[in-house]
């Protein structure tokens, strides 16, 4: 076994945000720079935000040097024959003091011709929603190019587009083309493909400090959108100690496990899992090491680390490619 078979965590890059806050700090214990601090980037490998192993033997190794030595143990053959030693999936805490703007993401054709890069569907789970908070997804009745611009045009956007109270727990799928906000008062966990392509569409009239608002990209929404209703909540059981499924796409699977004593875990090696705890502690017991974790933390388990055992009373997400 060599020295990279262990659960590797990363330090978090946190990104200040226009609507950003202080929860980050305040609920997950990061050690935010600013007051308004909006993103901890948990695990990425995106071009200029690499993540950088902040535990045991690769402390201080970038995830994308890790990648080149070690591209089957980390990611997995399956993975690995997928996507090259590319890290193909982003974690993310969101803290949303104040909306975030309305915006749609390219698929992976659009993303690929446009940017050369991946498309981004994404997944949200909801951590902490105040109260009156909500989520705007989607159209509320089928629409078109002509009726969007149209409602853009004269700032009435938000009356055709569907807004839903947010709670605790509350899961949401979005696949590229649906136009889409965290509303205010809302930590999101978000789980989405290896992308920072976000086309913005409106962003409630904002200005910086200078008086200049955010860049739009009002013509390149265009082709990206669908204008159908869509239906991205998900409902999910929630049986102790068990893996109970969110979400099954092709980027990616996520499962709840909600954890109250002891499960035992057996991979296959074909990819890497990753935990987001939402709630809670717990250990992982490796190779008759244990390593502990709690509300916040993000693990890396390389694909090479097959069979594991978790043990505690805490809140899981579970994230893996099949």
């Amino acid at each position: 076994m060599n020295q990279l078979h262990y659960p590797l965590v990363f330090e978090p890059i946190l990104q200040d945000r226009i609507w950003g806050g202080t929860k980050l700090r305040d609920d997950l214990g990061k050690n935010i720079p600013t007051p308004t601090t909006g993103e901890s980037w948990e695990l990425s490998a995106v071009k200029g935000n690499v993540s950088v192993v902040e535990n045991g033997a690769f402390a201080g190794k970038p995830l994308t040097e890790l990648l080149e030595q070690y591209p089957n143990d980390i990611l997995g053959t399956a993975v690995h024959a997928r996507f090259g030693k590319q890290f193909p999936l982003l974690f993310k805490f969101l803290d949303a003091r104040e909306d975030l703007s309305i915006q749609v993401h390219p698929n992976d054709e659009l993303a690929k011709q446009r940017h050369n890069s991946f498309g981004k569907t994404e997944m949200w789970y909801v951590m902490q929603a105040d109260p009156g908070s909500r989520i705007i997804v989607g159209f509320n009745h089928k629409s078109s190019a002509q009726e969007y611009l149209e409602k853009l045009e004269s700032k009435q956007l938000i009356d055709i587009l569907n807004q839903v109270p947010a709670k605790k727990g509350d899961v949401y799928f979005l696949e590229t083309g649906t136009i889409h906000a965290i509303g205010a008062g809302i930590v999101i966990a978000e789980i989405q493909q290896t992308s920072d392509i976000t086309y913005r569409i409106y962003d409630w009239d904002r200005v910086d400090a200078n008086g200049n608002g955010r860049q739009l990209h009002v013509q390149e929404a265009l082709d990206a959108m669908n204008y159908n209703t869509t239906d991205t909540q998900k409902e999910y059981t929630k049986e102790v100690n068990k893996s109970n499924s969110m979400v099954d796409c092709p980027y990616f699977t996520t499962n709840f496990l909600p954890l109250d004593g002891k499960a035992e875990v057996a991979k296959n090696g074909d990819s890497f899992t990753v935990y987001i705890c939402t709630e809670g502690e717990y250990t992982i017991d490796l190779q008759g090491s244990t390593y502990t974790f709690k509300k916040g933390d993000t693990v890396l388990i390389p694909a090479a680390v097959t069979a594991f055992t978790l043990t505690g009373n805490a809140t899981l997400l579970e994230i893996y490619i099949s």
